[in-house]
């Protein structure tokens, strides 16, 4: 599942140039126009990455890179700081204030691609990798195959980018709109109990007698891959 990044930006034509080069690296992409707008985005659901604009309406870029620095949930997210603001003083401000990295208008968009994808590599390796493993499960992205402890599950394109999605934050419990959201996207209207029918395959797919769960239900929130989990002998 490729990573999710928000773009919050108030320039239309800088928001649909970032989102068309960024879909086109296969990341998915969510954007705000408003610095109060993105703030209630981000309580609903983290993405992987920000884009962040200096200067927005409702509430500042500066401001909001502090609120998300305060939040413990949000206190690693990774967050780029796009501005027309090119002195070393501003630069100094925009780090010291919680920005990763920062680049200044107007930018290369090969440029900002590649600075994306070295931040992701640092904060959020599952997310660049080919590979997940967790316990006796191995995922491979490129050839869409999965093993456990050496036998090749067969699953279909939706319960692979559900599993896939589930992997790359094991621990993390996600509700079932969150779900719906990461794995279909955010287009399309389905039934919130769609998703308890593919985990219910997915489950049975990929654990035989005296295999653990690693699919965890948390009761009144929703479901998580435990990390923790072993296989019993």
């Amino acid at each position: 599942m490729s990573a999710r990044i928000l773009i919050v930006e108030d320039e239309e034509a800088l928001t649909l140039l970032l989102r068309y080069n960024l879909e086109a690296e296969g990341f998915a992409v969510d954007c705000a126009v408003r610095g109060d707008e993105a703030d209630l985005k981000l309580q609903e659901q983290l993405p992987d990455l920000i884009l962040l604009d200096w200067m927005l309406p409702g509430l500042s870029g500066i401001e909001l890179c502090r609120r998300i620095r305060a939040r413990r949930e949000s206190e690693r997210l990774p967050i780029i700081m796009l501005t027309a603001r090119g002195e070393e003083g501003d630069r100094i401000r925009g780090l010291g204030t919680g920005a990763d990295d920062y680049i200044v208008k107007p930018f290369s968009v090969p440029e900002l691609l590649a600075r994306v994808r070295a931040l992701l590599r640092r904060a959020k390796p599952a997310h660049v990798a080919n590979q997940l493993v967790a316990g006796d499960i191995e995922l491979d992205r490129v050839s869409h195959r999965i093993r456990r402890q050496g036998r090749e599950i067969h699953l279909g394109p939706t319960e692979f980018k559900l599993l896939e999605f589930l992997m790359q934050s094991p621990g993390r419990v996600f509700s079932r709109e969150q779900l719906l959201d990461g794995v279909w996207g955010h287009d399309v209207y389905i039934d919130e109990r769609t998703v308890d029918v593919h985990v219910g395959r997915l489950r049975k797919a990929i654990n035989r007698p005296r295999q653990s769960d690693p699919i965890r239900t948390v009761r009144g929130s929703g479901y998580s891959f435990d990390e923790m989990f072993t296989t019993e002998e």
